[in-house]
């Protein structure tokens, strides 16, 4: 069973925070991953800086832009989290785009995931039906490649839902990432839809800043994802972040805890 199967078997209800990588440089990255996954973080969302970053909101483009004026690179990064893994061995899942992995090389990717202890790879802006190739290279080693569904999905849920690995990620708004006072969409039907067809476990996204909306989130689904709210932190108290992240952090798991 793959370390993303177990976080969820083990916890009723997930909470799955998200950095941006080298924000405000790697070393304070590596301070916070391993301060949430000790508060309690059951996996951990690591995004790999791009300049054309389509699916995120102002707050995470301009984590992108100081981590890639810290000098980040995806070598870089992975040779934190080789350090990271000394630690501790909460699943870790990067979010990327299609052109860092293919400039990268995809097979060269999925190898230094695997060798570095990352668990899986959100591509937001990889097609359904384009995934085939990025899909043999993420089975070849062992990598879940995370599917996103979104309000828009419509009849092509399940067809998404049928072959998805590790979770499933369920965008909970239109449009990019960023906080959001209320999430209107009707995530219970979009969940209901996927548990049709299979049983790994779903996720909710995009929007999610409150211990109350988390609550509500993970009531409707398994678990909670908050990347804005925390690169928001990370924004405003820079090399000092990781205190205040982990107060947060401790706040969200409680709520979503206790999500029924």
């Amino acid at each position: 069973m793959s370390k993303i199967a177990q976080a969820f078997k083990n916890k009723k209800k997930c909470f799955i925070p998200f950095v941006t990588a080298g924000d405000p440089d790697l070393a304070v990255t590596k301070e916070l991953i391993l301060a949430m996954a000790a508060a309690g973080a059951d996996i951990i969302e690591i995004g790999i800086p791009f300049s054309d970053p389509v699916a995120e909101g102002e707050v995470i483009q301009r984590a992108n832009v100081r981590a890639l004026g810290a000098g980040t690179t995806t070598d870089k990064i992975f040779a934190m989290l080789a350090e990271v893994r000394l630690v501790t061995q909460v699943p870790l899942v990067f979010l990327t785009y299609v052109n860092p992995i293919f400039m990268y090389g995809a097979e060269k990717f999925m190898q230094k995931c695997q060798q570095t202890g990352v668990d899986g790879v959100i591509v937001p802006d990889l097609p359904y039906e384009e995934k085939t190739e990025l899909l043999d290279c993420c089975r070849a080693y062992g990598i879940d490649l995370i599917s996103l569904i979104a309000p828009t999905s419509a009849d092509r849920i399940q067809m998404i839902a049928k072959e998805a690995m590790g979770y499933i990620y369920v965008v909970s708004s239109l449009g990019v990432t960023g906080v959001r006072s209320n999430i209107t969409t009707d995530i219970g039907a979009i969940v209901a839809t996927i548990r049709d067809v299979t049983d790994i476990p779903v996720a909710v996204g995009f929007g999610i800043a409150t211990p109350e909306q988390a609550e509500q989130m993970a009531g409707l689904s398994d678990g909670a994802i908050v990347g804005s709210a925390i690169v928001k932190i990370v924004e405003q108290y820079g090399k000092a972040a990781a205190g205040p992240v982990t107060e947060y952090v401790e706040k969200m798991i409680v709520a979503v805890r206790s999500a029924k």
